[in-house]
């Protein structure tokens, strides 16, 4: 078992760390904001006062953290996570950054860090239930002595290739994600309006073709108007900058994720940003003529 420093203690990280103690792993958790660390210290772990506490003992340090400023916020400098971990540590970043973020930062570390870009799929409950998909970018022998750690908060854990892969690959699942999310809200304000009994046509479709991930864990949400956030708007909107800035960077034309990217964009620019991003369904209420939360009802 690893001794792990474990870095942001939000709707992922939290679970996350909490699997990691729960598994049988020594974790120390750090938060920028204090009061986060009580569902791991309950689990067994520990909170550090700072990041260099929490990472000065560890096999494996991980950080979960919203984007790439955040990363190279707790990661250099004196006080960061290079200057601060011990020679020969594994750096998993499980956050959702720019590929050339996770490059720059494996080519900046010293000491023997090995540094692994990992990021993640599932939202909060495949953290909670410890089965993110995880898709990895680095040193395939790093890769290789992370699994242990990995497997712990992950069921699909995957090497993808180089320093920067894991992260490609993140931004291609986020681009399928809202595309998946916009179609799915435009399919109920139409069934809506047609007057079809929604849950019936939710789990119909759930059956056949049109099935995914995506209605699977978002129905329940789609149906009740709760967008209590699993994953917030407001960081998707931050990885659609991300897909469609490399996607022009390589060349690739994506004409529907660039309408989905506006979309998302729209809706953290009315205010939904905190929700989760299955409030998509808000904006195409409005653009059909009814209430953001359906019906004339307070979402609730």
């Amino acid at each position: 078992m690893s001794t792990i420093g474990f870095l942001g203690l939000g709707i992922m990280g939290s679970p996350m760390a909490v699997n990691l103690a729960r598994a049988g792993h020594t974790v120390t958790g750090w938060n920028r904001s204090p009061g986060r660390a009580d569902a791991l210290v309950a689990a067994g772990g520990k909170e550090a006062g700072s990041i260099a506490e929490a990472v000065r003992d560890a096999d494996v340090v991980i950080t979960m953290v919203p984007a790439s400023p955040q990363v190279e916020a707790v990661a250099y400098g004196p006080d960061g996570i290079l200057e601060n971990a011990r020679g020969g540590a594994l750096f998993i970043d499980h956050s959702s950054i720019t590929p050339r973020t996770s490059v720059d930062l494996a080519g900046a570390a010293a000491k023997g860090i090995r540094v692994l870009d990992a990021p993640v799929s599932g939202g909060e409950a495949g953290a909670v239930e410890g089965t993110l998909s995880i898709m990895v970018g680095g040193e395939r022998a790093d890769f290789d002595a992370a699994r242990p750690v990995l497997d712990a908060v992950g069921t699909t854990v995957v090497h993808c290739g180089p320093h920067g892969a894991g992260q490609t690959v993140k931004a291609a699942n986020q681009l399928i994600v809202a595309v998946n999310l916009q179609a799915l809200a435009e399919a109920v304000v139409f069934l809506e309006k047609s007057g079809v009994d929604l849950p019936a046509a939710l789990e119909v479709l759930s059956g056949g073709l049109a099935g995914s991930a995506v209605l699977t864990r978002k129905q329940d949400a789609l149906v009740t108007g709760d967008f209590r956030p699993g994953f917030k708007l407001e960081l998707h909107h931050k990885d659609m900058g991300i897909v469609t800035d490399a996607a022009r960077t390589v060349g690739a034309a994506l004409p529907v994720g660039a309408a989905a990217a506006q979309l998302v964009a729209s809706a953290v620019a009315r205010g939904d940003g905190a929700l989760d991003h299955s409030a998509l369904l808000r904006g195409v209420r409005l653009l059909s003529g009814e209430p953001a939360d359906g019906a004339g009802e307070p979402n609730g």
